[in-house]
């Protein structure tokens, strides 16, 4: 845990540190492995995976210019192992022909929010501190929470709150919501806890945790594109992948881990009709599946560190026949 010097926040605690080490350290004991960091946030997991893998060497992405710079004060210890780049996740194979690397042997995402992000207020990603309603990662991009909760008509903001907030009263919080923007714009995250608190019925308010988690969490992934992201880095960071490689995911949100679970799950399928006995070189599976389901952490870990309660981490690595 970080200490609080006005940079860091004191609550940065990576989740699942020690079981990714273990998935990732066996694909990055070699002279100049590479190890992709695609959702960089503090530095948090990369510092133990280079720790761990003395032989590796990291890099970095992340869309937050803020996270990048604390990441580098925070890697500046491994010297020239560590290259840096902001970016957003799916534009993997970009940053890798920037790199001058063809193939890599290790790959990490942790998905949703850094700490960084949910500590600083003025980010707007909280919903248990007023702030302005933005929830960008990218403080260069266009599109704010304001932007969507303003102008965005009660059919898309019903969907969007069903699909990535999977949020039953969607459709009442969006009516309110219209309904009250036509008397003031939302301009702060307090009035918009408010009322989707009070959209909801008293009996299922207090379960699932806070009432704007779910509506908080749709705006957040629509801000930033992140299932749309997931969705290209995915085949993207298969391919980098060198034989012997591994890629881990960490997800937060069962939409995000249901794409990681179907991709995964076709990655490592053998592609032949069931039940033939010998498949033939060519059309057996590429990948190998090194978690069976989806690992999540234990109360020991959730009690230190409340942020990883719903956490769920897949690993996959490409098998060492495979020739690419």
């Amino acid at each position: 845990m970080d200490s609080a010097d006005g940079r860091t926040p004191a609550t940065h605690v990576p989740v699942l540190a020690a079981r990714i080490v273990e998935l990732l350290a066996p694909a990055l004991d070699a002279p100049g492995a590479t190890y992709v960091d695609g959702t960089l946030g503090l530095g948090g997991h990369a510092a133990l995976v280079l720790d761990a893998c003395p032989q590796a060497r990291l890099v970095g992405i992340d869309r937050d210019p803020a996270a990048l710079a604390i990441a580098g004060d925070r890697l500046a210890r491994f010297g020239d192992r560590v290259r840096l780049f902001r970016a957003v996740y799916h534009e993997l194979p970009d940053v890798l022909a920037a790199a001058g690397l063809a193939r890599v042997e290790g790959i990490l995402l942790d998905l949703g929010l850094s700490s960084l992000q949910i500590d600083r207020a003025e980010r707007g990603f909280a919903y248990a501190v007023d702030a302005p309603l933005d929830m960008r990662m990218d403080p260069d991009s266009e599109l704010t929470a304001a932007t969507i909760v303003n102008t965005w008509p009660a059919t898309e903001l019903a969907r969007i709150l069903r699909i990535y907030g999977e949020e039953r009263n969607a459709r009442r919080i969006a009516g309110a919501i219209v309904a009250a923007r036509e008397v003031e714009p939302f301009t702060s995250s307090a009035r918009l806890v408010r009322l989707v608190a009070d959209a909801i019925p008293i009996a299922q308010r207090n379960s699932g945790g806070h009432p704007a988690k779910r509506t908080f969490q749709a705006l957040r992934i629509v801000v930033n594109g992140e299932l749309d992201s997931l969705s290209a880095v995915l085949p993207a960071a298969l391919d980098a992948l060198a034989p012997g490689g591994r890629l881990a995911v960490l997800a937060y949100h069962s939409g995000e881990d249901r794409l990681v679970k179907r991709t995964f799950a076709e990655a490592a399928r053998d592609h032949v009709p069931p039940g033939v006995p010998d498949v033939p070189a060519g059309y057996r599976a590429r990948f190998t599946l090194l978690t069976r389901g989806a690992e999540r952490p234990d109360a020991a870990e959730v009690t230190v560190n409340p942020r990883a309660a719903s956490a769920r981490l897949r690993g996959i690595t490409r098998n060492q026949e495979d020739p690419r």
